[in-house]
């Protein structure tokens, strides 16, 4: 038997509550902070209770498909969500489907709730289905603040930003919420006073769901920490075989300078006042060319005393250099802390670095400075590079943006995230005549 009009008209209003439930779940899961454009986005989601009420008034024209109807309407609702936020938060595909189905876990404990409130409830009684879907929304309001409170979506950022877990976190996710959606629909099965035990047990679930992605979240989070201090180790090695070469190059020098001067005598002695200028020329070239640079960048490099960011430095300039664009380095100060999470600076100078050499590669000489300044508690960061690109200033910062097409960048945004949480750090951005130029500082908490 068709479902009535104001079944139907029920099943809208509960699906439309369960979209805007979800839609907080997202921004808790995703750590947004920018809340207010996503939600400027949201219009466009309504249209999915719509064409699930469409989907499933069809499914009803079918009989073979009754007892699966309820799951395929889930399915489609999940894909239209995902194309949602695929477009509104600009991820790739994968990140969207794993971030939709984190959200929809929780989205669909919290109608476990519902099922327990509407029980005795006639559908005929609009004014008391009206208040119980306003408690249930703002019961998952609460809860997508409390994991927003709880910072929840940063870990579970770290697992959507690493680029070789959305496809196995998006199985493992989608078995999640499939679990969910038969508990759920099971509990009509489950005789009322059992219902609220049933409830405690998929919430406790979910819990321990949320407990195993921060878990795992920490472990991924510490392999990758450990994997930078083996590099770290590994470059330092590299630095002081840099060293030993420069000072291999000085005794070679010493050998030839003795040479030179005595060459050098012998024109000052004969009046060739024009070989001796070329000769001297000649001289201060060579030491440029073979020892002056080298011991420049090695002193620059050796007053950053912080060893990660020693080390992430000498990476992003040695593979810079390999890609032909010319690196200048500045650290005139010793640098012994930047007043922040050193890893979070990392990210931020890692992001910043690797932005100027690939927009440098695009200009005809590309070039990239790198200034780092210590002074009175505060640390200057100064990123500048060659650039060419007409710049969007309304959109360099939202995810996905980037001068090479839509969902290939997603460093800024994350930089700007980074910096969110920390109100001592004040970032500028500029760019004229050429040159774009990123400049950080961090001064010390009081």
């Amino acid at each position: 038997m068709m479902p009535s009009l104001s079944e139907f008209l029920v099943g809208y209003l509960d699906s439309l509550t369960g979209h805007l439930a979800l839609a907080a779940y997202l921004l808790a899961v995703t750590d947004e902070r920018a809340v207010w454009r996503r939600l400027k986005k949201l219009p466009p989601l309504f249209l999915s209770p719509l064409i699930a009420l469409v989907l499933s008034l069809g499914l009803y024209a079918v009989p073979e498909l009754h007892m699966v109807q309820y799951f395929i309407s889930s399915f489609a609702v999940l894909l239209m969500v995902t194309l949602w936020v695929w477009w509104a938060w600009e991820f790739g595909f994968w990140q969207a489907f794993v971030a939709t189905c984190m959200a929809s876990v929780f989205q669909v404990a919290q109608s476990a709730l519902a099922i327990v409130l509407l029980w005795d409830i006639p559908l005929d009684e609009s004014c008391s289905i009206a208040m119980v879907l306003g408690v249930y929304l703002c019961i998952s309001i609460a809860t997508a603040l409390l994991l927003y409170k709880l910072r929840f979506g940063k870990w579970f950022r770290l697992l959507l930003d690493n680029g070789s877990a959305p496809r196995r976190m998006a199985l493992v996710l989608f078995v999640l919420e499939a679990v969910m959606e038969v508990m759920i629909r099971l509990a009509s099965g489950v005789q009322p006073r059992f219902l609220l035990f049933y409830y405690l047990l998929t919430a406790a679930m979910v819990v321990l769901m949320a407990v195993l992605v921060v878990y795992l979240a920490r472990q991924s989070d510490a392999a990758r920490k450990l994997q930078v201090q083996q590099d770290i180790i590994a470059r330092q090695q590299l630095y002081e075989q840099d060293l030993e070469n420069i000072r291999r190059e000085v005794r070679a020098f010493r050998h030839d300078y003795k040479n030179l001067l005595a060459g050098l005598s012998q024109q000052a002695g004969a009046g060739e006042l024009e070989g001796l200028r070329h000769t001297l020329s000649e001289l201060d070239a060579g030491f440029d060319l073979r020892i002056g640079k080298k011991i420049q960048t090695s002193t620059q490099i050796g007053n950053l005393q912080i060893p990660e960011v020693r080390s992430l430095l000498l990476s992003k300039l040695t593979v810079m250099e390999k890609k032909g664009v010319e690196c200048r380095l500045e650290v005139l100060y010793p640098i012994e802390d930047v007043y922040m999470n050193v890893w979070d600076f990392v990210r931020c100078l890692g992001i910043l670095a690797d932005n100027a050499g690939e927009a440098a590669l695009e200009s005809e000489q590309p070039w990239v400075e790198i200034v780092l300044l210590s002074l009175d508690k505060r640390v200057f960061l100064r990123v500048s590079n060659s650039y060419t690109n007409v710049i969007e200033p309304g959109k360099m910062w939202d995810d996905g943006w980037s001068t090479k097409g839509a969902g290939r960048g997603t460093g800024l945004s994350s930089y700007q995230r980074i910096l969110e949480s920390y109100p001592n750090a004040s970032p500028c951005t500029s760019w004229e005549n050429g040159i774009f130029v990123q400049e950080l500082t961090v001064e010390e908490r009081l």
